[in-house]
């Protein structure tokens, strides 16, 4: 198997990335986003990719969310330029966000935290009928960025993000699909088959309409606004939530396996 932390495939106009991290159950570490980055720019640049599926190596996660102790080695000049305004998060899911064709999600097994996240930047979610996704900061006592909250309060609506995140839970694949999590989903024999027979269809039609329409989709999305002032003071509720005791608190329950003790401080 390919050692690659980042396999990519190009077939009939249809490009494959798959997360090949499978001893971290495919979470999604700096030097891995960055090449998601890198990678979609490259195709965005040569104009030649008409769908992208995205996916996790293996059969049981997708990706398990963001690794938060692996520090990036491979970055090329122009992508360390932008790091200086975005974290390679950030870089990742905006790229797959603003690719300029739609990006699917074949989500193969469970998507928790930022790979959840990463899936609901995806234009469609494809998957097993044997999954589970959630987002679980606040059981570790943090609070989510206001990017990732807008991102789910557009795909699920504010009703189900409120739940998402205020429960921390891991949702079975009925209620996730009940919920806007994924769009679709199959036996786990025929997902494949599915999501790169609509990858390939996607592919198929006019470049010019399907890159307008995604585009002017994504400018409709951005009619959620907040003024200066309330941007500030949401991340100054993000700032004191990472800077707490709970967050410590969490990081020492999740590591010794056991329930932490918030002191709401």
């Amino acid at each position: 198997m390919s050692t690659d932390i980042l396999l990519v495939e190009k077939k009939d106009r249809v490009a494959t990335l798959t997360f090949n991290r499978p001893e971290k159950r495919n979470s999604l570490s700096q030097d891995l986003l960055i090449k998601i980055h890198q990678t979609l720019d490259n195709f965005a640049r040569e104009d030649e990719i008409r769908a992208v599926v995205v996916r996790g190596v293996g059969d049981k996660a997708f990706s398990s969310g963001y690794d938060i102790a692996a520090i990036p080695t491979e970055v090329s000049p122009q992508t360390r330029e932008k790091l200086r305004d975005q974290n390679p998060l950030e870089l990742a899911l905006n790229s797959i966000v603003n690719f300029p064709y739609p990006v699917i999600a074949l989500l193969n097994g469970y998507a928790f935290g930022a790979g959840c996240e990463l899936a609901v930047c995806c234009d469609l979610r494809i998957g097993a009928d044997d999954i589970r996704m959630g987002m679980p900061p606040a059981k570790l006592g943090l609070v989510y960025q206001l990017s990732g909250l807008m991102r789910f309060i557009q795909v699920v609506g504010i009703s189900n993000t409120r739940e998402i995140f205020l429960t921390g839970r891991y949702y079975p694949a009925p209620r996730a699909k009940e919920m806007g999590l994924v769009d679709y989903l199959l036996p786990r024999q025929e997902v494949e088959a599915f999501a790169y027979e609509m990858a390939r269809e996607i592919a198929g039609n006019a470049p010019l309409s399907v890159k307008g329409t995604k585009r002017i989709l994504n400018l409709l999305s951005k009619t959620i606004t907040l003024s200066d002032e309330d941007r500030r003071e949401a991340n100054r509720i993000i700032a004191q939530a990472f800077s707490s005791e709970d967050l410590k608190e969490a990081q020492k329950a999740f590591l010794e396996k056991r329930k932490p003790e918030f002191k709401r401080r």
